[in-house]
């Protein structure tokens, strides 16, 4: 037998649908929310870090673009020249032309001549920095180059090192007024007073130190040499012959006569003297003293031995007569 079907079932399973369908659409709803402000958050993140990047590659390409600058400004710069020219005034006009027209001026200058009366000059020229290389080119094309050295120094740690000590040397100084403004005591005052001549002094020496080291990087040193005197090369045979030899001779028996005439020089003072006494001696000391009588002579010789007498004969006896 079977069981007869409610009427009620269709309309069950109708709500059924339409229950599961709305829940559906409103998953769908809240899905779409969530994913819209999920990727909107992320869009703000995305973009705030690619402005972050590329304000720091603009910094990156700032400093990389001030990095060459500071290091450049703080290196010093020296050259030494030696060139062998036909005119030495001339070229001189020229290099101090060449140093001016550049913006720099001539420091020390020395001219003096040798034995075979060939000039040479040493002149200091300080150029700018920026010019430094134009001027040095300009300065070999006056003669014949003969010796160049260049160095150049970093000293931007120097710099950077002294600037922070001078900052921190005025804040020190500015710190030690306030306190002697409310300072009350005598006592304190004086002992805030020689703590900022101290550091005052501290401070200008510090200041004097950024001064050079600004004069030094800013214009570089230049010391050139001219030189009317041949250079010899390397390869040229050196070894003496007759006429150097001839020469040296001559060079010997003048310094031999040079020094003869010295010595009688030193020595003429010292006969003169001496001359000058024994004439005084002659002249007036001499007939003043008395004179002795003359000594009998005395005998130097024997006279003649006398000679003996010759003993007499005697008579001959006469003979017996027998």
């Amino acid at each position: 037998m079977r069981t007869p079907r409610s009427p009620l079932r269709p309309g069950r399973a109708l709500a059924a649908v339409l229950l599961t369908a709305s829940l559906a659409l409103a998953g769908c709803g809240a899905g779409g929310d969530s994913g819209g402000g999920t990727s909107g958050s992320k869009a703000d993140t995305g973009s705030a870090a690619q402005r972050g990047a590329s304000d720091g590659k603009a910094r990156g390409a700032e400093a990389a673009t001030k990095a060459p600058r500071l290091t450049a400004s703080h290196i010093i710069r020296t050259a030494s020249l030696t060139v062998q020219v036909e005119d030495v005034p001339k070229a001189l006009d020229e290099a101090r032309s060449a140093a001016e027209n550049a913006g720099g001026y001539v420091g020390n200058e020395t001219t003096s001549r040798d034995s075979a009366g060939h000039e040479r000059t040493r002149v200091v020229l300080r150029v700018p920095t920026d010019k430094y290389d134009e001027v040095l080119t300009e300065l070999q094309g006056t003669g014949r180059l003969v010796h160049r050295t260049a160095k150049a120094q970093d000293v931007t740690d120097q710099v950077v090192d002294v600037d922070s000590r001078i900052r921190s040397q005025r804040a020190s100084v500015a710190r030690v007024r306030e306190l002697m403004d409310r300072a009350v005591k005598l006592s304190d005052v004086v002992t805030l007073e020689g703590e900022l001549s101290s550091r005052e002094a501290d401070l200008e020496a510090l200041l004097a130190q950024q001064a050079s080291l600004k004069d030094r990087t800013s214009l570089a040193t230049i010391t050139l040499s001219l030189s009317q005197t041949p250079v010899r090369h390397a390869g040229k045979d050196d070894s003496p012959g007759f006429g150097d030899a001839l020469a040296g001779g001559w060079h010997a028996f003048v310094t031999l006569l040079r020094w003869i005439a010295l010595a009688l020089g030193a020595v003429l003072p010292f006969a003169a003297l001496a001359a000058l006494l024994a004439l005084l001696w002659l002249r007036v000391l001499r007939p003043r003293l008395p004179r002795r009588a003359p000594a009998a002579p005395a005998a130097t010789a024997l006279g003649p031995l006398p000679t003996a007498r010759p003993a007499p004969r005697s008579a001959p006896e006469p003979e017996n007569e027998g």
